[in-house]
């Protein structure tokens, strides 16, 4: 099975990947916030709402952006199992 994401889908992500920064872990753009910090704390039950009061340099769009990446990367897995 291969999963072909685009580069366009790839450049509106607000993530950044720069090794000088957290040695090259995406973060949320004009951040520090490491991406998965979101998941993570989902995951563990915290709601959005705490995840950006914890965490107040990502916005809501941001997250919601991640959230829709992930969602229709899913989606596509699954048609091209």
């Amino acid at each position: 099975m291969t999963l072909i994401i685009g580069e366009k889908e790839l450049s509106a992500l607000p993530v950044t990947i720069d090794p000088g920064i957290l040695s090259g872990t995406p973060v949320f753009k004009g951040t520090r916030v490491p991406v998965d910090a979101l998941i993570t704390n989902l995951e563990a039950g915290v709601t959005l709402d705490a995840f950006l009061e914890n965490f107040p340099t990502v916005t809501r769009e941001q997250a919601l952006c991640v959230l829709e990446f992930s969602k229709s990367t899913l989606l596509k897995l699954r048609k091209t199992a």
